[in-house]
């Protein structure tokens, strides 16, 4: 897979590119995400390195603008982080997978990972980095299989173990969510201009 993607929110301003790349050895997503988060504008880049069962390897994101900031965290696929420096980081521990609050691409991970059955559930835990602060938590999720991944794409539900938060996102036959109700929508670059035409 060699695969340009781009996400808009359901409401406000902003965009996401993102280009995938997948073989038969590793996963490599990076991706660019302008937008508004908590009224106050953001620009950052972030890449993630998985193995090809989609087990995180790598993360790095970064702020862009005059005072960037940035986040290297390394992982072993088995719930052990490190940090940029190489020294373990062990409120990490456990966690197998990373979900960075502007984007669905994390969502596609554990999807993607876990190989789901259709009603068959995995409860995991997950690296949340906030943006635009670059903010470090844990959280446990769950995911839930309604229709199994497949060349018409599939189904699942997500729900955030802490907060209650619940959603059904339907993805395409890469994993990749097409709808993140109130939150994003997959487009294509002829979108934008088919809506004009009918405007």
């Amino acid at each position: 897979m060699n695969r340009d993607v781009f996400w808009i929110p359901a409401a406000g301003i902003g965009i996401e590119s993102l280009h995938l790349r997948e073989d038969s050895s590793a996963v490599n997503a990076e991706s660019v995400v302008v937008g508004v988060a908590d009224g106050e504008s953001f620009r950052v880049r972030y890449e993630v390195d998985c193995d090809h069962h989609y087990r995180v390897q790598r993360v790095e994101i970064a702020t862009l603008g005059r005072e960037s900031e940035s986040l290297s965290l390394q992982a072993d696929g088995e719930g052990t982080w490190t940090d940029a420096r190489g020294e373990a980081v062990a409120k990490l521990d456990g966690c197998t997978d990373v979900d960075i609050s502007v984007t669905p691409f994390t969502n596609t991970v554990p999807i993607r990972r876990l190989e789901l059955d259709r009603s068959e559930s995995a409860e995991i835990g997950t690296v949340y980095i906030g943006v635009p602060e670059l903010r470090v938590e844990t959280a446990r999720q769950r995911y839930t299989c309604l229709d199994p991944l497949d060349e018409n794409g599939g189904r699942y539900r997500y729900e955030s173990l802490s907060s209650g938060f619940t959603a059904e996102l339907p993805v395409d036959s890469d994993g990749l969510v097409t709808t993140y109700p109130e939150l994003f929508e997959q487009v294509s670059p002829t979108d934008r201009s088919r809506r004009s035409s009918h405007e």
